[in-house]
């Protein structure tokens, strides 16, 4: 597997590359942390516990499926759009004004600008919440395909939701790169025939091993892929 250090700056590591697409929580912004907690108050209305594997049981899910999950599972009420629009209120002000994009993804954002590549999103996230995150950084315009998972047959790891934003941009497959913090997106980009840089996130950093293992690279931040912060 080729590392950074091999890779060298961006010249090497956007050689042939003519698309980059992020998933977007732990990939492009750091949001991974705000969902456990949403998680703990809003099952906690039904008097339900989290259990310790439901993270790992949710992992790739899009939204729609983790609101069918939740509702299969814990037996509630409400409907599965309802579920949508509670998690959906519960997070928005947070994508707003608490989270963070990852360190130097703007700097990369504006250096895949400068040479042409084409920029893609696709994430499990909601419709709402992505377009929230996105617009809350000023970024809506730098992206020729946003796609959330609720509009493809399968969500991570299925390959559906690369390949679908890889024929709305225009581009290849092969000739895509993919950033992915968890292994269910990992294995979606790789399906989807795309090379996939892994990026380190704190909520899957007992992964990293399985991480590096799985993607052709992995960073821990995108300055890593700039040189500096004025991107090279």
């Amino acid at each position: 597997m080729t590392d950074t250090k091999e890779r060298g700056t961006a010249a090497g590591w956007l050689q042939d590359v003519e698309a980059v697409i992020f998933d977007l929580d732990g990939s492009l912004v750091d949001s991974m942390w705000m969902w456990p907690k949403i998680d703990v108050e809003y099952l906690g209305r039904f008097g339900i516990g989290v259990p310790a594997d439901l993270q790992k049981q949710i992992e790739g899910f899009s939204f729609s499926e983790t609101a069918q999950y939740f509702k299969q599972r814990f037996g509630l009420p409400d409907s599965v759009e309802q579920i949508k629009r509670d998690w959906n209120a519960m997070a928005q002000d947070k994508y707003m004004h608490e989270v963070k994009l990852k360190p130097g993804a703007d700097v990369f954002l504006r250096l895949c600008q400068r040479r042409g590549i084409r920029l893609g999103i696709a994430t499990s996230n909601s419709r709402e919440l992505v377009d929230c995150a996105v617009a809350a950084h000023g970024l809506t315009d730098c992206f020729t395909c946003i796609l959330t998972g609720c509009e493809v047959g399968k969500g991570k790891p299925a390959p559906d939701i690369y390949l679908e934003v890889a024929k709305r941009i225009g581009i290849c497959p092969d000739a895509c790169l993919v950033f992915e913090d968890i292994l269910p997106g990992i294995m979606s980009g790789k399906a989807a025939g795309m090379r996939v840089c892994a990026v380190e996130d704190s909520y899957s950093l007992a992964q990293e091993k399985e991480k590096r293992a799985l993607a052709d690279f992995y960073i821990r931040d995108y300055y890593e892929l700039c040189g500096s912060p004025d991107g090279d």
